[in-house]
């Protein structure tokens, strides 16, 4: 799970394995791969980094991930 923030303030966690694309329209928009639209207040780029993260915990959980200040 990737935690986002909706633009009215809430938080929001998303399966990432879910993720279809990410846009920004400016504002950046999740796709889900049942087509169904999350608008929310990260960039795309803090998005992508969130779902390299989670992908790395998933599938080494022995590497160490440095943080480099995103997010």
């Amino acid at each position: 799970m990737i935690q986002v923030t909706r633009f009215n303030g809430a938080v929001y966690f998303i399966n990432a394995e879910l993720i279809q694309s990410v846009e920004a329209t400016p504002d950046t928009v999740i796709t889900l791969v049942n087509h169904e639209k999350v608008v929310v207040r990260e960039s795309v780029p803090q998005i992508i980094a969130e779902f390299i993260s989670y992908q790395r915990l998933v599938h080494n959980p022995n590497l160490e991930i440095e943080n480099n200040g995103e997010g």
